[in-house]
């Protein structure tokens, strides 16, 4: 990770594809295009792949995740679980639907906790937008017992986790609708992109009418379609699919390298008794895009962060102090402060953002940090980083 580390002439050659025989737009221009369809061919390859009936290409991780949330009914003043640990958009999107974030404790998967979420859920629950941090989730068999048990969506936000697994199944096809990201800095690089994943046929239609402006995409005059619902533009363009396209065909050279990678680092780490790893439910189905070790105290991780920097070592990522990545620093979300006025603004018992207390993610994240685990590094870019560690631990 991340999958722009492994570009070259494949990407150049589906792009120029769009622009030699193709049109740049997803929809129609049949008699322009030549056949050239790189959105469902993309499309196309992620269903064969992760065994999910329907994906649809949209034009970021974000507008996936609030395409989803929109495609499965979770509106206005609907309660939302999220983690306090993920990256801000999690959030975003759940406000900009009109829905309400509850903030519930996560566990050393670094993800949301089954006890976690029972102890969230309040009759106004109607969603779990569980995030899979860091290329791996949680123990996802108690996770989906506590959302059938509750009646609850369970949302996969699987942006940092494309290609895991969980007993054979792909993170993001687990709960009724999931989402990819093909950002810049993804496992799989779009450049900008992100995907809806569903086996609901519903809920798939939902969504690729929501990010089109509601369009039913039937017949080839797009003049002529229909508008069951009301939506946005979140489409992607079929040059960003280009790429996703040749990305997608190296998808498992990806995720070789990586849990390659990542073996190194964490055999070697193994001898260190101070190091505690973070818990991965099914060590097989991990992408291996992070290295995540728990320290035994909130100093010990800032310390060895700090050493680690000054060895030298780059994407070291102390997330507790993220301003991205950890609750507690979103003053923008405690205060919800926006441009305009929020729908959140309209209830009058919305949760006070400024009192949210974590106490039980905060003691995990106080005392986590995470290593990017790249797709480029050689064998002695690799020692580098065991030596770093060795003169630290030893």
């Amino acid at each position: 990770m991340p999958g722009f580390e492994l570009f070259d002439e494949q990407e150049r050659l589906q792009v120029n594809e769009v622009m030699e025989k193709g049109f740049t737009f997803r929809y129609n221009f049949d008699g322009m295009r030549n056949g050239v369809w790189k959105s469902r061919e993309l499309e196309s390859m992620i269903c064969d792949t992760i065994k999910v009936k329907h994906a649809h290409l949209v034009s970021s991780g974000t507008t996936a995740l609030s395409t989803a949330f929109a495609a499965a009914g979770i509106g206005a003043g609907d309660e939302v679980i999220v983690p306090p640990f993920t990256f801000v958009a999690s959030v975003e999107a759940i406000v900009l639907a009109g829905a309400i974030p509850i903030f519930a404790e996560i566990d050393e998967t670094l993800c949301l906790s089954a006890e976690g979420i029972e102890a969230a859920i309040t009759p106004r629950t109607r969603a779990v937008n569980y995030v899979h941090m860091c290329g791996y989730g949680g123990h996802m068999d108690a996770v989906r017992a506590v959302c059938k048990k509750h009646n609850l969506v369970l949302l996969e936000d699987a942006c940092q986790a494309t290609g895991a697994t969980y007993k054979g199944e792909y993170l993001g096809t687990l709960g009724q609708v999931g989402t990819f990201s093909f950002d810049s800095v993804k496992t799989i690089s779009c450049g900008e992109g992100g995907a809806v994943l569903t086996n609901d046929t519903n809920i798939y239609n939902n969504a690729h009418q929501y990010s089109d402006h509601g369009h039913d995409h039937i017949g080839s005059d797009r003049g002529a379609e229909t508008h069951p619902i009301m939506g946005s533009n979140y489409r992607i363009s079929e040059m960003n699919a280009a790429v996703g396209v040749a990305q997608w065909k190296k998808l498992d050279r990806i995720l070789e390298i990586q849990r390659r990678n990542k073996k190194a680092l964490k055999d070697f780490l193994k001898q260190f008794s101070e190091i505690k790893f973070r818990d991965i439910p099914d060590e097989a189905g991990d992408n291996a895009s992070f290295l995540s070790l728990i320290m035994p105290s909130e100093e010990r991780a800032r310390d060895v962060v700090k050493q680690l920097g000054a060895e030298g070592i780059p994407a070291v990522f102390y997330w507790y102090g993220n301003n991205w990545h950890y609750f507690k620093n979103w003053k923008h979300i405690q205060e919800m402060k926006g441009p305009a006025k929020l729908p959140i603004e309209l209830i009058a018992d919305r949760p006070d953002y400024t009192q949210v207390k974590t106490p039980k993610s905060d003691d995990i994240m106080s005392r986590t940090f995470s290593m990017l685990v790249q797709l480029s590094w050689t064998d002695a870019d690799i020692q580098k980083r065991l030596d770093a560690f060795a003169k630290i631990f030893k």
